[in-house]
């Protein structure tokens, strides 16, 4: 088990955070309701989606099975990738980004696969996820000049979105920031191996 406690409790804290959560808003709130944290800036809105992360659809009860399954292949993928880094002994924080990236794929699909049966308003696989960081941290309206969109309202930022989907976001950017740390050693190991074939 060497290696696999950090990112073990890391995947464990965080669904469970995000379940508590989630768990807590579904009870205790009614879709649409929502409590203004800081102003208008930090609001906790009570809203559910059928599709991928910040509210996105993949539309129709086939599109809705077709992803939740998609989900399963996908966090499976993952959990494996996380184990072959561990196994081999990536850079540490690589592991624990990737298994931000694990525990928040997979509590969503906590969410698709059994809040449908828990409460009672689906089946197997067509639960809804739910969503409650908004943040409206800016509203306002695009330039008469700018194609498309010219003087059409807009808000930043307009998605609704969970633990879980912040645990893959913050995952997903640390990784491509910290990415020349995270496989220098492998790029070495590269070179050094290339370099005994030349000397061969």
């Amino acid at each position: 088990m060497k290696g696999y406690t950090k990112p073990l409790l890391l995947i464990f804290l965080v669904l469970l955070a995000d379940q508590v959560l989630k768990t807590w808003i579904k009870t205790n709130m009614l879709i649409g309701q929502e409590y203004k944290i800081i102003g208008e800036w930090f609001i906790i809105h009570f809203t559910e989606n059928n599709g991928m992360a910040f509210g996105l659809e993949f539309g129709g009860e086939f599109g809705k099975l077709a992803l939740s399954l998609f989900r399963i292949i996908a966090v499976g993928g993952i959990g494996y990738g996380l184990h072959y880094l561990i196994k081999h002994k990536y850079h540490r924080g690589l592991i624990l980004n990737v298994a931000l990236i694990f525990a928040g794929a997979l509590g969503n699909i906590i969410d698709s696969v059994f809040y449908g049966v828990i409460y009672k308003y689906a089946g197997l696989f067509h639960g809804r996820v739910v969503d409650m960081f908004y943040f409206p941290i800016f509203k306002g309206n695009f330039p008469k000049w700018f194609p498309f969109w010219a003087g059409e309202p807009f808000e930043f930022f307009r998605p609704v979105f969970n633990l879980a989907d912040a645990a893959i976001s913050v995952g997903v950017i640390a990784i491509f920031i910290f990415q020349k740390t995270y496989f220098k050693e492998e790029v070495k190991d590269e070179i050094g191996i290339n370099n005994e074939s030349v000397e061969d």
